[in-house]
């Protein structure tokens, strides 16, 4: 057996054996073999191997005796096996750390694969080099190679528990019952598959509510990105002329709406916009404009147009100040060639500007389109996704897919039903995302 064959073989059980004995590689080798040991010793030091081992129990029970990786993975196959507020199993507690026991497994198993794959390439480069490469030289020689990846791994790492594992846990609640009646640690949790997913699509109630909550939360989405965006380049535009005068002044009144707080302007409008008590509806009844008051947010059609044109008032400054960077940097050479070839004022917003601001700010949009496609603040603040509509299920007529989930988790504990919805959200939101990016030529020179 060759030192390549030898060297893998033996690391396949003791890890770091390999390079220890065949390639000469101490130090590297004790550090595969000490993180072998440190996974077996959490494993041994976190149960009850021991004491069954020497016979101080018959019967091993993984619920009982279990150590942090063998409980983990027990945990998340079964979510408990034992209701009871005391003594019992808290589901979606078993599912969290069956969560971060995955998430560690991954990571050694990485290791260990590492640690197979690199036994066989030392005892390799011993064959063909006819040489030993010390441990020092190899890291020197990893350092050099990787530094990238040396250098982000504790990111990665970080992001993995920060946001991966809140990822990987809606979407399996997604698969369970977790409901309000069946709360832990009183009681258990329980696997469903794909009958929340079969619930939303083939009960009534439910599907009609989604698909109604949905349509609307797609124009609601398209209507408030593009009029923000369109608004914005022609306010740009304006302050761009010649003929204007204290552009800085009228920059930054119009930019006032979207430094200010959202939530302040959005309490501030709903005072406002108050069907009965409102100084807006007052002040046009006083005027003899109308001749009854207005449901600005009562009346469900009405409502919508409300959120759209408050949405407006606050978001436009940005795509303003966006669009007039762009504006501020376009070569006056395009301009001056274009009217020596006769071309009128439109037909150098037509030919120029408009394709220059779209290639720049494409990317913007679309990101911009994510964001207003969750975004809660400018509905709920604002109408609290009302008026309530009877024929749906815990839904109103202005409630996008976020604030329906809002709904559905704090107000009525359908946490499973409102991990169906995050889902289908990021399908959504992903795929049109992935869809522009792929086709924009300002991610195509990346």
């Amino acid at each position: 057996m060759n030192r390549a064959k030898k060297s893998l073989f033996l690391s396949i059980f003791i890890w770091g054996s390999g390079q220890f004995f065949v390639c000469k590689q101490r130090v590297k080798g004790l550090m595969f073999f000490a993180i072998q040991c440190l996974f077996i010793g959490i494993e041994l030091a976190t149960g009850y191997w021991m004491e069954y081992f020497m016979g101080m129990f018959n019967q091993f029970e993984v619920r009982l005796h279990g150590g942090f990786f063998t409980k983990g993975v027990w945990g998340l196959l079964t979510l408990g096996e034992v209701p009871g507020a005391k003594t019992g199993d808290h589901s979606m507690l078993l599912m969290i750390s069956g969560i971060i026991t995955m998430i560690i497994l991954g990571i050694i198993t990485m290791i260990y694969i590492w640690n197979i794959k690199d036994a066989h390439q030392s005892g390799k480069y011993i064959e063909d080099n006819k040489e030993y490469l010390s441990t020092k030289k190899y890291f020197k020689k990893l350092y050099s190679q990787k530094f990238p990846y040396i250098v982000i791994s504790p990111v990665v790492v970080l992001i993995l528990f920060v946001s991966i594992m809140p990822m990987i846990f809606s979407v399996l609640t997604a698969f369970t019952n977790y409901t309000r009646g069946n709360l832990p640690p009183a009681h258990l949790v329980d696997w469903v598959g794909l009958s929340n997913f079969g619930k939303l699509f083939k009960v009534p109630i439910w599907s009609k509510t989604f698909f109604s909550v949905l349509s609307w939360t797609l124009v609601w989405t398209v209507c408030s990105t593009l009029s923000c965006f369109f608004f914005g380049m022609l306010q740009a535009l304006i302050l761009n002329s010649d003929h204007i005068k204290f552009k800085k002044v009228f920059r930054t009144i119009q930019i006032l709406p979207w430094v200010m707080p959202n939530l302040v302007c959005l309490l501030v409008f709903r005072n406002i916009l108050n069907g009965q008590f409102g100084p807006l509806n007052q002040f046009l009844l006083d005027a003899g404009i109308i001749s009854q008051r207005i449901g600005f947010l009562s009346d469900p059609n009405i409502a919508k147009i409300t959120v759209i044109v408050v949405n407006l008032w606050l978001g436009f400054g940005s795509s303003m100040l966006m669009i007039s960077g762009v504006l501020s940097n376009l070569d006056p050479s395009l301009y001056e060639a274009a009217r020596t070839d006769g071309a009128t004022k439109f037909q150098e917003f037509r030919f120029i500007t408009f394709p220059m601001i779209m290639r720049v700010t494409m990317p913007l949009l679309v990101m911009s389109f994510a964001h207003n496609f969750n975004n809660f603040g400018a509905v709920f603040f604002l109408t609290k996704g009302g008026p309530a509509n009877p024929k749906y299920q815990i839904a109103g007529d202005t409630d996008i897919l976020i604030s329906w989930i809002y709904k559905l988790t704090l107000d009525n504990s359908m946490f499973s039903m409102a991990a169906v919805m995050s889902i289908l959200i990021f399908v959504v939101v992903g795929t049109i995302a992935f869809f522009n990016f792929r086709n924009t030529s300002a991610f195509k020179e990346v």
